[in-house]
């Protein structure tokens, strides 16, 4: 026996399937256009917080080279911004006036020399003579003065023939420190009446131990610096450095120096690091921020630094909620953290989740499918 089937419920069977397929892809394809994110957890960690000043490096030792005699500059004869040894012969300076005046300065001490001989021989003679009743005492009295004089010429004649020596010595100028040299001042040619006053022909740098210096407010100083064993604290031996542009080497301080007194123009006080110089990369004058460490937040709020952005308002990150959607979040920042990763002070709570990519992408309010980083 047959049954038939009614067309009207086949055809209403095949509208249900066709309306529900339809729901489903149309279910799908809203699925498949909510984008991925990557994201990642606010962590927390306990740090060290530092207190940023804005500080300048100096050089171990600096040393003028300096021409002390006149004369033509004759020659010069290292490279400019080099590394010069202690001793090494940089300038020379014509030395003709002041090699005349050792050859005048000899030949007077030689003269005087021989004159004191005379004088010498003059005198022993009229001391025998007298002894033989042949002269006077008075001769005799006339001769030893004679040559006392002629002892104290000599020794006038030896400190000019020293100075006439010591400013030809002055005409070859070496370098009085080992170090990087600055150029020139003056170029070979130039006249310098060096006697009068020292005239400034270049500078000698030792940079391998350079000092950071800042300065510090005195309403600062016993909170931060003055408590707890103040410079010698273990603390201050690796004051961390940061320059203008990165750099090849990493860089921290040891706090050395404090100043004795408080500058009344400012309100503040001196402090000084002392750093080792890698490979000459740093040289006198840079501009060098101090992260001068203050205290230790057990609970600091850390994010991946490079996860923030910023516009008119300040610093923000884009947070995603726990409906999964995108929501703009000013926060406010602290300092660097392990070189990646960044303090917050307000704004997102650990374990909240906030985009590390596609931070051009993504927009407030958007809907997301959130991929956590591992």
């Amino acid at each position: 026996m047959k049954t038939y089937i009614p067309a009207a419920a086949v055809l209403l069977s095949a509208t249900a399937i066709s309306l529900s397929s339809c729901h489903s892809k149309e279910k799908k394809t809203e699925e498949d256009t909510i984008p991925s994110i990557d994201v990642a957890l606010a962590t927390t960690d306990s740090i060290v917080l530092h207190k940023t000043y804005p500080g300048y490096l100096t050089a171990n030792q600096t040393v003028e080279v300096v021409g002390q005699v006149d004369g033509r500059l004759m020659s010069k004869t290292f490279e400019s911004g080099k590394y010069v040894n202690k001793g090494q012969v940089l300038f020379t300076i014509d030395p003709t006036l002041y090699q005349d005046a050792v050859n005048r300065a000899e030949a007077e001490l030689a003269s005087a020399i021989s004159a004191r001989d005379y004088a010498k021989s003059h005198y022993e003679a009229v001391k025998k003579a007298l002894e033989a009743d042949a002269v006077s005492k008075m001769e005799v009295l006339e001769a030893e003065s004679t040559y006392n004089q002629a002892e104290a010429t000599i020794k006038d004649c030896q400190a000019a023939l020293h100075t006439a020596r010591t400013n030809l010595g002055y005409c070859t100028i070496h370098a009085p420190m080992s170090g990087y040299i600055s150029d020139s001042y003056l170029s070979v040619g130039n006249f310098i009446n060096g006697s009068a006053s020292p005239v400034a022909l270049a500078k000698i740098y030792d940079n391998t131990i350079l000092f950071a210096e800042f300065e510090i407010e005195d309403s600062q100083y016993e909170h931060i610096v003055g408590k707890g064993g103040g410079i010698n604290s273990p603390v201050y031996r690796s004051i961390p450095l940061e320059f203008s542009d990165k750099l090849k080497h990493q860089y921290t301080a040891d706090l050395w120096y404090e100043a004795p007194s408080v500058e009344k123009g400012t309100g503040t006080i001196e402090l000084k690091g002392s750093l080792k110089n890698m490979d000459n990369e740093l040289k006198e004058g840079m501009y060098v921020t101090v992260s001068l460490p203050y205290g230790i937040s057990p609970k600091a709020v850390l994010v991946k630094d490079a996860a923030l952005s910023t516009d008119q308002l300040g610093k923000y990150l884009y947070v995603v909620n726990d409906s999964n959607k995108v929501v703009y979040t000013p926060v406010e920042t602290g300092e660097l953290y392990q070189d990646s990763l960044r303090v917050i002070n307000k704004g997102i709570k650990a374990g909240e989740k906030y985009v590390t990519k596609a931070l051009l992408s993504v927009r407030n309010g958007e809907e997301v499918k959130p991929v956590v980083e591992k």
